[in-house]
């Protein structure tokens, strides 16, 4: 193995980062990686630490934070690749949901975590490209989600203290029965069209979001497509009853949902969108959003 870049994010999991920074140092020196690593100082930081990390010649970049800190890592990623295939990408997962770790066979615990640096190999993962209202383009290795999902990450940054099922669960519970509205979407992937008020539309490369809620269970992030999962309006106690079924991936046959595969989605309503790409705030304004996938342009080490 060559050089490791290993960039940190220290608010990761609500300081989660900052305080086990010590711990994982002593992690990567067991390992005699050679190592060099910096904590992000800003949002989108990581974006260029990133680009900077190709650019200096580091055979491996780490995301050592949360799903918003892979995104970010992954976004440097692919602009420093241009038209070929970004990577190679490592992750430690130490934020509030690490939904891209467990997609990406990485083990919860960051001992192991960081031993799978020094044994683990290389493999090709397919990239989501988003553009909202027809603005530059970003990428996403795990979800897009809109609607119901979009209002969950709205709702979850006004809770500074928790982090995993301890933070969705309640936020989720809050969604249902308070922030919730349901916007009249078109959605066409493919060759298919449906107009209908929307309860969430979820463009899915992984199978997991929200630190548990198995959305798409089926998906694989190296077939090319794109795994959709969208529901209709329904009404508030019978979202409640769907909540069990999304944890386990159970809601796949149920009312009101639909699943597909696409390699293309374009979203569109008259009313705002609240949407979230990886975790992270995509929009809560929107009024279009394009989605393709790139097949195999990632490379991730696990």
């Amino acid at each position: 193995m060559g050089r490791v870049k290993v960039i940190l994010n220290p608010i990761a999991g609500k300081g989660h980062g900052a305080r086990v920074e010590p711990e994982l140092r002593r992690h990567l020196e067991a390992g005699d990686l050679d190592f060099h690593m910096e904590c992000t100082a800003a949002p989108k930081h990581a974006i260029e630490l990133a680009r900077q990390a190709v650019s200096d010649g580091f055979e491996i970049v780490v995301a050592a934070g949360g799903d918003g800190t892979t995104h970010e890592v992954v976004n440097g990623l692919m602009l420093a690749a241009g038209d070929g295939v970004g990577g190679t990408l490592a992750v430690l997962p130490i934020g509030s949901g690490s939904d891209f770790a467990h997609t990406a066979g990485v083990p919860g615990d960051l001992e192991a975590a960081c031993r799978r640096l020094t044994h683990g190999k290389a493999r090709l993962m397919d990239v989501g490209r988003v553009s909202l209202d027809a603005g530059a383009p970003r990428y996403f290795d795990n979800t897009l989600g809109i609607g119901f999902d979009g209002v969950v990450t709205l709702e979850a940054l006004k809770m500074p203290r928790l982090r995993g099922m301890a933070l969705y669960l309640p936020v989720v519970l809050k969604t249902v029965f308070l922030s919730l509205k349901i916007p009249l979407a078109t959605i066409q992937y493919d060759d298919q069209e449906m107009v209908l008020p929307a309860l969430m539309i979820t463009v899915a490369n992984g199978a997991r979001e929200g630190g548990g809620f198995f959305v798409a269970p089926d998906a694989k992030p190296d077939d090319g497509l794109f795994d959709l999962c969208i529901a209709r309006e329904i009404s508030r106690m019978a979202m409640l009853g769907l909540i069990p079924h999304f944890m386990k991936g159970t809601h796949v046959d149920k009312e009101p949902v639909t699943m597909a595969r696409a390699a293309r989605v374009t979203i569109s309503s008259p009313d705002p969108l609240v949407a979230h790409v990886d975790g992270e705030m995509l929009c809560t304004e929107g009024h279009r959003i394009d989605c393709e996938i790139l097949p195999r342009r990632l490379r991730v080490w696990s």
